[in-house]
């Protein structure tokens, strides 16, 4: 495992799936570690695993698409900590598979709003104090579904888009925060065995999935903990602009 230094961690989409591991795995470095989610479920994270205390791990309840509520989390980070190192931009996901004929307005909104604008508003909130410091990471989860359509089943129009998005966000910004000293960069799963997919997919069709990419496996949530990991570490630092595939070989870009 990297070594990382004493760092004040935001990880946001915290509750559930790849945001929890993220979170977890980095108080287990022993850092400040801000675990944000709209679902209350957050606070679960203090509970275990027990080497994990307060100390290291602070969650907390907020609206990641919100303005408001993030720029009042910052400043509560800054009261506590007094810097931000790295932001992990996990919340995202969408809960329903649909053909793009089947998706009105505000079902588009809501996926673009959700893993697109908050990945923006987030990363804006926190740029002034990363700015200040002159050094920084951003990490955002995006998708595979964002590099190119599922091979293997079928594809949802409006999150791939968002995902698409990101990486595009990613780039762009990783060349405006450069001088600053801050590096941003992408992190796109294959297909995750996460509770939300099992309960998307059955069985037979993550096991094709599975069979059809090199490694015969599916993606685990600690894999893409891993990555962010390894992104937020001194081993990174000349690193930045990147998307990083994670998806047992199923697509090669």
């Amino acid at each position: 495992m990297p070594n990382i230094p004493h760092k004040v961690v935001i990880v946001t989409g915290a509750a559930h799936g790849i945001g929890s591991a993220v979170a977890l795995a980095f108080a287990r470095q022993r850092v400040g570690v801000v675990a944000v989610d709209i679902d209350s479920e957050v606070e679960a994270l203090t509970r275990s695993p027990p080497e994990i205390t307060s100390d290291h791990l602070w969650p907390v309840q907020a609206d990641c698409t919100s303005t408001r509520q993030l720029s009042h989390l910052v400043s509560e980070i800054q009261l506590r900590w007094q810097r931000i190192d790295v932001l992990v931009n996990s919340a995202g996901g969408f809960g329903r598979w649909a053909e793009t004929a089947d998706v009105d307005d505000e079902e588009w909104e809501r996926m673009i709003t959700l893993n697109l604008s908050s990945v923006f508003r987030c990363s804006r909130a926190v740029i002034p104090t990363m700015s200040k410091q002159q050094s920084g990471r951003i990490i955002n989860i995006a998708s595979q579904a964002g590099v190119t359509p599922n091979p293997y089943a079928p594809s949802y129009v409006p999150y791939g888009t968002a995902k698409a998005g990101v990486l595009g966000f990613t780039r762009l910004l990783a060349k405006e925060l450069g001088p600053q000293g801050i590096t941003v960069n992408a992190i796109s799963p294959g297909t995750v065995a996460t509770a939300r997919v099992r309960a998307l997919r059955d069985t037979a069709s993550l096991q094709t999935i599975a069979q059809q990419n090199p490694l015969r496996t599916l993606i685990d949530v600690e894999d893409c903990a891993a990555a962010a990991l390894f992104l937020a570490s001194d081993a990174a630092r000349h690193i930045t602009g990147i998307n990083l595939n994670i998806n047992a070989g199923s697509v090669m870009v």
